[in-house]
């Protein structure tokens, strides 16, 4: 059996009176692509946020390659070898493609020292180029970012996180606000250039098809619960997962599919 990467032991997240995660037990197998589906306010995100250092969990354990890593601040987290990307693509808009890549190249080397040093130095631009040329963004290489369509920006977003050579990469909705006929060449490239580094995913997807396309495995979300955790056929058919989740006019379209 692979060894878990990740394991979230009986997380809880309170805010107040609400409980916006509740016990939340789940492992992640090393090299897993791990998909987390659930309606707005279901705790997708603040179980995301949660594991990569964001939000500190009220209740519960975060066991990463067997390490406590609960309650750590993001940086230190990031240093452990979990990265994410966002919902929101946090880059810089007024930078190129290539600035935003070098600068997250430069982020990612762990001497202090070295973050003074100039982002044109040979062997940045050596790394940078090799970043671009992975993701598919080397023809963007000088346009700013505010100029890029949201697939780009978002691919961008996700190179940047993988400059670090993470470990576990945490995705945040990466096709939301990607136009309906570009979803798919946005995932085949994302997998495509992760495919040989050896990462692990989990991501947050409302968008079944994709999710249904990428992963083996999904866990659903319902009021901060887990409610169904296993094959994508096993959840989506998950009587709970059609009542709260994806609605049951989409399950009976989708029975036979």
């Amino acid at each position: 059996m692979t060894a878990a990467i990740l394991e979230a032991r009986g997380i809880t997240k309170r805010f107040g009176g609400l409980v916006a995660v509740e016990n939340v037990t789940l492992a992640i197998p090393q090299g897993q692509i791990l998909g987390v589906i659930g309606a707005n306010g279901a705790g997708k995100t603040t179980f995301v946020n949660m594991v990569s250092g964001w939000i500190r969990p009220s209740a519960g354990t975060f066991i990463l390659n067997g390490e406590d890593i609960t309650g750590l601040a993001p940086r230190s987290i990031v240093r452990l070898g979990v990265a994410r990307s966002f919902q929101i693509p946090q880059v810089f808009t007024n930078l190129t493609v290539a600035e935003n890549i070098a600068i997250a190249s430069g982020l990612s080397e762990n001497s202090a020292s070295k973050l003074f040093e100039r982002i044109d130095e040979p062997e940045r631009i050596r790394r940078r180029d090799a970043v671009l040329e992975r993701f598919s963004l080397a023809k963007w290489h000088n346009r700013k970012v505010l100029e890029l369509p949201q697939g780009a920006r978002k691919l961008l977003d996700i190179a940047m996180a993988m400059t670090r050579r993470p470990q576990l990469l945490l995705l945040d909705e990466p096709t939301s606000g990607v136009a309906r006929e570009e979803k798919f060449a946005l995932m085949d490239q994302v997998f495509e250039a992760i495919t040989g580094m050896g990462v692990t995913v989990l991501f947050i997807e409302h968008d079944m098809e994709v999710i249904a396309r990428y992963v083996a495995r999904v866990v659903a979300f319902f009021q901060g619960r887990v409610i169904a955790d296993g094959s994508c056929a096993e959840v989506l058919a998950h009587d709970e997962v059609k009542e709260h989740v994806v609605g049951r006019a989409w399950a009976q379209r989708n029975a036979h599919a």
